[in-house]
């Protein structure tokens, strides 16, 4: 075996150990908070930078085309990592740290979802977006990586997966939109 191979089996069992460390019981929850939005035409943003900034994308898509095409109502989702052109002006002109709550500030309303994805759970616009959005009452989730950092301990909803490879805890977080996503295309009765 080469060290390529051994390096490759071992990041396999890493990633399957960081797939195990998801809380299904945590996840199931999150789902049934999903449904209730639904049930009450809630709208949900999600963020994140980097690698998770392209997963709240990935994910705002399935929600919004796959899931509301499978239960015949439509998810209102947008993910604020998409519009390139609104961040990079509120970076300029306020700071980096803004382009995720500035947005929030024109669009959410109480009672609203925001899902948020770090691995280091520490990200300042991430953060100031949580906490801005729980003062102002929407439902807060973060999903975060095994050093938790301060979303974990100021989101309503937290799921941990426990490892600290960047890679390896992006694609847990990948799957766990998935899962959240393919209930709603493969399980759930769609809306009456």
């Amino acid at each position: 075996m080469t060290n390529l191979d051994r390096w490759l089996n071992s990041y396999v069992e890493a990633q399957k150990r960081a797939l195990d460390s998801i809380p299904v019981e945590a996840l199931g929850r999150l789902i049934e908070t999903f449904q209730k939005a639904l049930v009450e035409d809630r709208q949900i943003f999600t963020c994140g930078n980097g690698g998770s900034a392209a997963n709240a994308s990935h994910f705002a898509t399935d929600l919004g085309k796959g899931s509301s095409d499978a239960t015949g109502k439509r998810f209102r989702v947008v993910s604020l990592t998409d519009n390139v052109a609104w961040m990079t002006a509120l970076a300029n002109d306020y700071a980096y740290e803004d382009v995720f709550v500035r947005q929030l500030e024109n669009f959410a309303r109480p009672a609203d979802i925001l899902l948020t994805m770090s691995v280091s759970g520490n990200s300042p616009n991430v953060v100031k977006a949580v906490k801005w959005a729980k003062a102002n009452g929407l439902h807060t989730v973060a999903l975060v990586g095994g050093k938790r950092g301060q979303l974990a301990d100021i989101a309503h909803e937290v799921i941990m997966v426990n490892s600290a490879h960047f890679g390896q805890v992006e694609d847990a977080h990948m799957g766990i939109c998935h899962m959240l996503c393919y209930a709603f295309m493969e399980t759930l009765k769609p809306a009456e």
